[in-house]
């Protein structure tokens, strides 16, 4: 298996890998072509057919394909000029092949999370806690097997939760560093500020917006869920299921980044930083894993629209 990550520019590919987008496309020339999506577990690679004949046989976007072509570099980025394509027989791939996962173990890793809930001192936070990700019949093992993101950090198996308990830990360890924060609520506002995910985003290999990821978003998916399961709990104090909506709500930060809400408590702007810090923070690693030239500058990240240099 030639995977992605291992792909250089002068490459001749043939390969299989999962198409994650088809798009019809018209050149400037007036010319049809193809634009593709190509990825397996290593990462995603851009694919364009420029001649559309006989080597390129029908195929949809969400299937396996065997395509065979060059790999170029384009504008700083590599790319696959496909000569040809034809479906994938069951057997020629190996499906594992095609779903990133995590690097920890994901059992250790929900443990160490649902630990978190036995420090909690609101008995009301607590049992809210434990009824998510205990009790419930089907949120624990699909929180262990959701990915964070669509493609800026942690979009792997089990990404969720590894971006979740790094946050939790952050969340933890800053709560005692300052004067007014209610551990409690920042602690609990870090275990669910992403929950809406596994509604989110779909599966791997598809990894893709659900209709629910994209007519409500994760963000209002996960306050829903705190009014929903707080309901649930007899006397439940209303201003405590108002702090937690808001700390979920605002926890993007900024307008321009999608949050509904700026933050407006001290346990908000806390899970906001670490949050963004988590998130950037892997992004840096993952360059440099990412590289294998061992040069002090791995390259440009798009996602932190800066040069990335490796520390000696």
């Amino acid at each position: 298996m030639k995977y992605i990550a291992d792909i250089r520019e002068g490459d001749s590919i043939r390969e299989h890998y999962f198409c994650k987008e088809k798009q019809h496309m018209l050149s400037r020339a007036g010319k049809n072509y193809l634009s593709l999506q190509l990825s397996d577990k290593t990462g995603v690679l851009s694919g364009k057919v420029w001649e559309l004949n006989n080597n390129i046989e029908n195929f949809e976007a969400g299937e396996f394909i065997k395509i065979e072509g060059l790999v170029l570099n384009y504008q700083g980025e590599l790319q696959i000029k496909i000569v040809r394509i034809r479906r994938s027989a069951e057997g020629e791939y190996l499906p594992s092949d095609y779903v990133p996962t995590s690097g920890g173990d994901v059992d250790k890793m929900y443990a160490e999370l649902t630990g978190f809930i036995s420090k909690i001192s609101n008995a009301f936070i607590k049992k809210l806690l434990e009824n998510i990700f205990i009790n419930d019949p089907l949120i624990p093992e699909r929180f262990k097997s959701s990915t964070a993101a669509k493609s800026f950090h942690h979009n792997f198996v089990g990404g969720l939760l590894e971006h979740t308990l790094s946050v939790t830990r952050l969340c933890d360890f800053v709560s005692g560093q300052y004067n007014h924060v209610n551990r409690d609520i920042l602690v609990a506002a870090a275990m669910l500020h992403d929950i809406g995910k596994i509604w989110e985003l779909s599966g791997f290999p598809e990894n893709e917006y659900t209709d629910s990821g994209q007519l409500l978003g994760h963000i209002y998916m996960g306050t829903e869920l705190i009014a929903r399961e707080a309901e649930k709990i007899p006397g439940f104090p209303d201003n405590l299921t108002l702090l937690l909506k808001h700390c979920v709500l605002a926890h993007h930060g900024d307008f321009e980044f999608g949050s509904p809400k700026l933050p407006s408590v001290i346990e908000a702007f806390i899970l906001y930083n670490c949050d963004n810090m988590d998130a950037k923070v892997f992004s840096f690693i993952e360059s440099i894993d990412k590289d294998k030239s061992n040069n002090k500058w791995v390259g440009f990240n798009r996602m932190l629209g800066r040069n990335i240099r490796r520390t000696e």
